[in-house]
């Protein structure tokens, strides 16, 4: 397994057709769970979510990947979002920079022409971009640096004039070695406090381009910074899944609760999110613990709901609610939960062809709707390499 545990675009390219099992009940839920569901003739039919898809980036013969993005809201109403362009090749060590796009009606409609807000400097590429509006009003662009297959690290630069410039780069940690930070993973806490959530994976060997070096098996840390990104340093616990895995604990992600609490999720290969509480984002005290997120391996994303203690997480779900391809990233479900990640009740589909592949979502709210981005690819274009923003009104995934 590559870096950051995703599959290789030669995995995604031939895999088999996913077999899908569904008797006639599954097969009237799966056709009819969204209002206005669109039915297809023949033996893959599936439900479509009626929620708009306002942009495909596709790939083209020169730049054979769009994925893994962020978005942030400007003062004047302009939404950026943030992506990696792969120009060199589709795999996850492929040259790649780091460009923009924006909407200026709320997500409706965007242009397509993009601008290059990183330039590739590194030894592979640059790429999984989180951006995050600032208590002071400041704009922080966090994204990864990798140089190698033994050498990956978080990085982030600050701009005052809401993204015309940015600083420098500076690494969020001086620590060598292979650290992965998901795109839309950094929060800033009520307190102020800025808190990144990182999977290390240990080197096994030392030839930087070769996968034998490189441990799928990650721990799950965090960093923190209570200067609003000045200086930085490790939260206090760090955990390992115990027992035999091929993952570890990949991919996490943090949000905080209604309750001052931060929760934190990740990827595993056991067929479910872990998650773990902490009380300030420092201390991580409590064990990760299987959660009701039943999954593939593959990453979860999760916000709270505006104005609400409500949370909303969008990932694949393999529960059996709906039917599924097992083993693949299929179908893409929002989920709602009341009570702080512990039970989630309220589904909605939103992507469910089988043979597609969703991951890797970043998470927006604008006015009464919420902004989707995720890797939309599918056998004929590679399962990474496709990049969709899904425009959805919030009163759908509540009602």
């Amino acid at each position: 397994m590559p870096p950051f545990g995703f599959e290789t675009e030669n995995e995604v390219m031939n895999a088999p057709s996913p077999k899908v099992q569904m008797n006639r009940r599954q097969f009237v839920r799966f056709a009819g769970v969204a209002s206005g569901a669109v039915l297809l003739a023949g033996p893959r039919a599936f439900a479509a979510t009626t929620a708009d898809s306002v942009l495909d980036l596709d790939p083209g013969p020169d730049n054979p990947r769009n994925s893994e993005g962020a978005f942030v809201t400007l003062k004047s109403g302009r939404i950026l979002f943030v992506y990696t362009r792969f120009y060199g090749g589709a795999d996850d060590a492929s040259p790649a920079n780091l460009v923009s796009v924006y909407s200026d009606d709320d997500g409706r409609t965007w242009r397509r022409e993009h601008k290059v807000e990183v330039q590739n400097q590194s030894g592979a590429n640059v790429m999984s971009v989180s951006l995050l509006r600032l208590q002071s009003g400041a704009i922080a662009l966090f994204y990864l640096v990798k140089d190698s297959l033994i050498q990956c690290r978080p990085v982030w630069r600050i701009s005052t004039d809401e993204a015309q410039t940015w600083s420098e780069a500076r690494p969020i940690t001086d620590a060598p070695g292979y650290f992965v930070l998901n795109n839309d993973r950094v929060i800033q806490l009520a307190s102020g406090r800025l808190l990144a959530p990182l999977a290390f994976h240990r080197a096994k060997g030392s030839q930087p381009k070769s996968y034998a070096s490189w441990d799928s098996r990650a721990i799950v840390l965090w960093l923190l910074s209570d200067d609003e990104g000045k200086t930085w340093r490790e939260a206090d616990d760090w955990w390992a899944l115990p027992g035999r895995t091929r993952t570890g604990l990949q991919e996490p992600g943090v949000v905080e609760l209604a309750d001052g609490r931060v929760w934190s999720w990740m990827r595993t290969d056991q067929g479910v999110q872990y998650g773990s509480i902490s009380p300030d984002g420092k201390q991580w005290p409590s064990l990760p613990e299987k959660t009701q997120l039943v999954s593939p391996a593959s990453p979860a994303s999760v916000k709270r709901l505006p104005g609400s203690s409500s949370l909303l997480a969008v990932y694949n779900d393999h529960s059996g609610q709906f039917p599924y391809p097992k083993g693949k990233r299929s179908p893409l479900v929002a989920a709602i939960s009341t009570d702080g990640g512990v039970t989630w009740p309220k589904r909605k589909m939103i992507e469910s062809d089988p043979q597609g592949w969703y991951c890797y979502t970043a998470i927006h709210f604008v006015k009464g709707a919420v902004l989707l981005a995720y890797c939309a690819g599918d056998p004929k274009v590679g399962g990474l390499n496709r990049l969709r923003i899904r425009r959805i009104e919030l009163n759908w995934l509540d009602a």
